[in-house]
């Protein structure tokens, strides 16, 4: 009798250890998983950011009386375009002001002109800068994206519901190309 009770304690001890081996790994997984939704989060708040930034850069340069009338108004309605944008019109508002930048640098001479002015160098050297920054957050929110989905897309995530009710984020594909005039 003795021999039967010592052998159903070391399987419910050993099947309690398990339980909560396993309770530990959800655990460690549900944490995880939202340490990576806080990071997207921030990486989106940071992505805005740096989206507003190249917004106002442009708008800067826009206004600076350094580009002609038909090239300023172009690029300061973009600007704005961008900046007022729905949720669901932002890439393609965004994709619309690199274009338009590229577009209004597209001759290496409005460059040149530009630079020549004494505020000119300023105003290329941070509008460059706010491009590549848009490029770098815009990459380490496409990142952070693809985490996500991909640890949202484990069995025992599905199963354990571990995601809860967040919603699935969208990454952010805009075409954010800078124009050769910003290469350094």
């Amino acid at each position: 009798m003795r021999l039967v009770l010592t052998q159903y304690s070391g399987t419910v001890v050993l099947v309690a250890v398990l339980v909560i081996l396993f309770g530990l790994y959800l655990s460690w997984t549900a944490t995880r998983l939202d340490r990576l939704h806080v990071r997207l989060d921030a990486a989106r708040v940071a992505l805005d950011a740096q989206l507003l930034r190249r917004s106002t850069a442009v708008l800067e340069l826009a206004r600076s009386g350094l580009l002609d009338p038909a090239t300023a108004l172009i690029l300061a309605s973009g600007a704005r375009a961008a900046e007022i944008a729905a949720a669901d019109e932002r890439e393609a508002a965004e994709s619309a002001l690199t274009r338009d930048v590229r577009a209004a640098f597209e001759d290496p001479a409005q460059g040149e002109h530009v630079r020549a002015h004494p505020d000119g160098p300023d105003l290329l050297d941070e509008l460059g800068k706010a491009m590549r920054r848009v490029q770098l957050a815009r990459r380490f929110h496409n990142e952070s994206v693809r985490a996500v989905r991909l640890l949202r897309s484990h069995r025992m995530v599905r199963a354990f519901r571990l995601a809860g009710r967040a919603p699935d984020k969208p990454s952010f594909e805009i075409d954010d190309e800078p124009p050769a005039v910003f290469d350094r």
